[in-house]
């Protein structure tokens, strides 16, 4: 297994990959058109955030997407990890507990992390039973939106 940065070769698998999630999670069909241009705007756009994907015997086979959060009170970025996918076939392989390390790796490297943050869905217990596994806590927040 190959862990490595997204870039424009990606661009479809991404948004397959995100389109994918969408429909399992939520139910939702994301439109097409809106995706593609929200995925090329962050490989385009580096600053703002950075795809990992894991390839295994040359194929995609998972993904997440890293935006940063500037913390005033910690003096650095919050990585929000997003758009998290493994194609099913390889689900329970570790690839998700890889692609978090290489995070935890890139934060490190770009000198840390105020922490390491995600959404995930209150009827997703694999996913919650995963990122417990891996040291991640509920969070003392509630999130607020408007739409």
């Amino acid at each position: 297994m190959q862990i490595r940065k997204g870039n424009a070769e990606d661009i479809q698998s991404l948004v397959e990959f995100n389109q994918a999630m969408a429909q399992e999670t939520e139910g939702l069909s994301l439109d097409n058109d809106t995706l593609t241009r929200g995925v090329s705007h962050l490989i385009n756009n580096p600053a703002q955030g950075f795809y990992l994907v894991a390839e295994v015997d040359g194929e995609i086979a998972g993904s997440l997407m890293v935006t940063y959060e500037w913390s005033d009170w910690r003096a650095k970025n919050y990585y929000w990890i997003q758009s998290v996918y493994i194609r099913p076939q390889n689900r329970r392989q570790g690839i998700y507990k890889k692609l978090y390390q290489a995070v935890k790796t890139i934060a490190d490297d770009n000198g840390g992390a105020a922490s390491f943050r995600l959404y995930v869905e209150k009827d997703n217990t694999k996913a919650q039973q995963t990122y417990s596994a891996l040291g991640m806590e509920q969070s003392y927040y509630l999130m607020y939106e408007e739409k």
